[in-house]
């Protein structure tokens, strides 16, 4: 399975354990946010509607359940979600799972374990999210919308088939050819290359205005272009 570009927010509030998990993660292509409570969580949701979550349960402030609850009664969203808790009674891995969690994992536990259990659910869950995301950047194909760091990118429809194209291809070289027939996969013969050069130069203005990470696509010379996505 593909786990390139699908982005988890990690809810924990114990930080060395948080970075652990995040460096695993990391390591095996995924985008990671981190957030240090339940109320700090659920502010990165809010903000970044991630792909995946996995939160502690037992947290100051706002636990692990009622931000359990809040994205399933009030954010009205089906997205993945693991638990992680030091009760490991059966009474509380059913309230968990009625909750609306996807799995539940008791510590201490190992972070292969984890990552194992992130990708079957994943697998599971895989027609939840059709988002994908890079360097704060996301596209979500089915809208047509485009974010970075959760504020809104305007792009046109052949602007935003173009950055999808490229973010699914991350440090790929891409050939004016591939992506002209992407673009316009019916009028080879009436469009040229220069007009993916025009396409590309409109795309950096606004990804240039936008975010504050300039040089994300590289212009390869006498070849095409590549999405530099880590």
């Amino acid at each position: 399975m593909n786990t390139l570009g699908k982005t988890i927010l990690i809810v924990e509030d114990d930080a060395r354990l948080r970075q652990l998990i995040k460096i695993g993660l990391e390591n095996e292509g995924y985008e990671v946010w981190e957030a240090e409570n339940g109320l700090a969580g659920k502010n990165l949701f809010d903000r970044y509607d991630p792909c995946f979550v996995i939160t502690d349960l037992i947290m100051p402030g706002l636990s692990g359940e009622e931000l359990t609850s809040w994205i399933r009664e009030h954010a009205k969203s089906d997205v993945p979600i693991i638990m992680l808790s030091a009760k490991a009674d059966e009474a509380d891995r059913i309230r968990g799972l009625k909750l609306g969690a996807d799995d539940y994992i008791t510590k201490p536990f190992s972070l292969p374990e984890l990552i194992v259990r992130v990708e079957t659910v994943l697998r599971r869950t895989e027609h939840r999210c059709s988002k994908i995301s890079y360097r704060g950047i996301t596209l979500k194909p089915l809208k047509n919308e485009a974010k970075y760091e959760g504020q809104r990118i305007a792009l046109t429809r052949h602007e935003f088939k173009l950055m999808y194209y490229l973010m699914r291809h991350p440090n790929q070289v891409l050939s004016r050819e591939q992506i002209l027939k992407e673009l316009y996969p019916h009028d080879e013969k009436t469009v040229v290359l220069r007009t993916v050069d025009v396409h590309i130069g409109k795309l950096r203005d606004k990804l240039n205005s936008a975010t504050a990470d300039g040089g994300m696509i590289e212009t390869i010379r006498g070849i095409g272009y590549r999405f530099h996505a880590f």
